[in-house]
């Protein structure tokens, strides 16, 4: 027997032997995805971090930029499962993605020497010495025309200069918006960095839809082990992310921001290897649709060339963020915020505005009453989820930054003593993952025999709560 795919191929049955009662394609995907999201959230761990750590940007940079980096990763998926759907098919698709991405991870291992600290007093700049690993105290030190000061920023916004060793120097109070902390970087090392997070925004646009396509065409129509299948599918994200965010932040403090950058562009390299080299094990499934086998050079292309653009929303987003912060700190009106904002920050509030009221507007006009009705629950739905997402990706950088500041990650068990990379705080979420989502699946399969079972939106707002 055979049935259908939504692409229009052939599949072959599952019956002919399965992978805990699963196709046995599902393994192979499982433990590519498990590999690609271990790169994803490897390099994802450390690059707040490194942002703020050797290139020196600001708070407000380094997060505006993580979040320009991460609005386009979720973003491209529409585009790269279009072409898939329309031209490409998943199955190259996929591997495009992986290179890119791969391609990515290596170029941000490439991040030289770390930018120069430097404080900037009414105009002037002054050289800034970051303390020693093992000194006591951790404010920074300036040297002031030959005398050395100890930074002490203040919560009121001013900060203290205390001089060191020195009798004849008098404590200084620099009045807030006197001074700044700044970076004098390698604009071509900078340069460097957003590109490389580019590469991984457009492959990861193919990448991440089309496996899960993939995931999808495994089963006939109908077929109620989807759903479980999807469930053991997402297990190996959680797998992968889980590992990668325990060691790459290890690595990067052990031997540099390089090496973390590197294990995750192993675990790309892996997810290629495995998927491009399948055995024949995947013949069949994410094939271009049958009517369209014309050339392909021009997608290739295209996804060459939307690396430049990528680029240029990263790096306006780091020439804007600033201005941004400002306006909303400063509580200007609605407006002028919003004309502070990068030109992704723009775009996207405007797609955002115009698709919640649109959509239902369409669905109205065009559709049935029905329709209009699952639409308005769907925008719902939406709204929600961005909430959810926002604050779920704050995990990635203030709250990371957070860790890093503000946190005592000292492991003492009286025979070991371990103090947690500020970037290994992110694990939390993928162990949780792991370890409850067998739980919660026995009871909604509980809940399910005895008709008790909430419907998706009341588990939505569960999550939410």
């Amino acid at each position: 027997m055979a049935s259908a795919g939504t692409n229009g191929n052939t599949l072959p049955s599952s019956g002919s032997g399965t992978w805990f009662g699963h196709p046995p394609q599902l393994a192979r995907l499982f433990v590519t995805e498990m590999w690609e999201r271990f790169g994803f959230y490897g390099m994802r761990c450390i690059l707040t971090l490194y942002l703020a750590k050797h290139f020196l940007f600001s708070d407000n940079v380094t997060q505006g930029l993580y979040g320009a980096f991460t609005a386009l990763v979720y973003l491209t998926p529409l585009f790269g499962g279009m072409l898939a759907d329309q031209y490409l098919g998943s199955k190259r698709s996929v591997k495009l993605g992986a290179i890119m991405m791969a391609i990515g991870y290596f170029g941000l291992c490439f991040g030289g020497s770390a930018a120069i600290p430097m404080l900037e007093i009414e105009g002037k700049q002054y050289a800034v010495t970051i303390p020693a690993k093992d000194e006591t105290d951790k404010r920074q030190i300036v040297d002031l025309d030959g005398i050395k000061y100890r930074f002490s920023g203040q919560e009121d916004g001013s900060a203290k200069l205390l001089p060191i060793a020195s009798v004849q120097a008098e404590e200084k109070v620099l009045a807030k918006g006197t001074f700044k902390s700044i970076g004098i970087r390698n604009e071509m090392l900078v340069a460097l960095t957003f590109m490389s997070l580019a590469c991984v925004v457009v492959g990861n646009g193919f990448f991440k839809p089309n496996i899960s396509t993939i995931v999808g065409s495994l089963y006939p129509k109908g077929d109620r082990r989807r759903d479980s299948g999807f469930t053991i599918f997402y297990l190996g994200i959680n797998l992968g992310s889980m590992f990668s965010q325990i060691i790459c932040p290890m690595l990067a403090v052990s031997f540099g921001w390089w090496s973390g950058f590197l294990l995750a562009a192993c675990g790309m390299v892996t997810a290629f290897c495995l998927f491009q080299f399948d055995g024949g094990r995947l013949d069949g499934y994410g094939e271009p649709p049958a009517d369209k086998k014309g050339s392909i050079l021009w997608i290739y292309l295209g996804a060459i060339c939307a690396v430049p653009v990528a680029w240029f929303l990263i790096r306006n987003t780091m020439l804007n963020a600033e201005a941004a912060a400002i306006a909303a700190k400063e509580g200007k009106s609605m407006i002028a915020y919003l004309i502070s904002l990068p030109i992704l920050g723009k775009a996207l509030f405007a797609v955002f505005i115009t698709s919640t009221i649109g959509v239902p507007i369409w669905a109205y006009i065009n559709g049935s009453k029905q329709e209009f009705q699952k639409m308005l629950v769907a925008v719902v739905l939406v709204v929600f989820s961005v909430v959810f997402w926002t604050l779920f990706e704050q995990a990635g950088s203030s709250l990371t930054l957070f860790a890093e500041r503000n946190t005592d990650r000292e492991i003492n068990l009286g025979f070991w003593k371990y103090t947690m990379p500020a970037g290994q705080v992110q694990v939390f979420n993928a162990l949780f993952i792991v370890l409850f989502a067998p739980v919660f699946s026995w009871i909604w399969l509980m809940l399910a025999r005895r008709n008790l079972e909430p419907s998706i939106p009341i588990k939505f707002a569960i999550g939410l709560a």
